[in-house]
């Protein structure tokens, strides 16, 4: 079955928040923390590599802005 435009099975990236990025960098340390020596090294250098992109992801990201001081009212 075919796709239409704008679905969500079309070949895009997902967007993330930031906080999702940062839960997600989480559980892939810890997955890569708990992998099994016998593990294949593809597996290992594909989660490493996972990592490293979601932290220099998250490292551009912009700080979040101020808000701005409420406003008075004019009289």
């Amino acid at each position: 079955m075919r796709s239409f435009e704008g679905q969500f099975s079309d070949n895009r990236p997902i967007r993330r928040s930031p906080q999702e990025k940062r839960k997600l960098l989480a559980e892939l340390k810890e997955t890569l923390a708990n992998l099994k020596p016998q593990a294949a090294p593809s597996l290992r250098s594909t989660l490493v590599a996972r990592i490293r992109e979601l932290e220099a992801d998250i490292a551009s990201i912009p700080p979040p802005r101020e808000p701005m001081p409420p406003r008075t009212p004019r009289r």
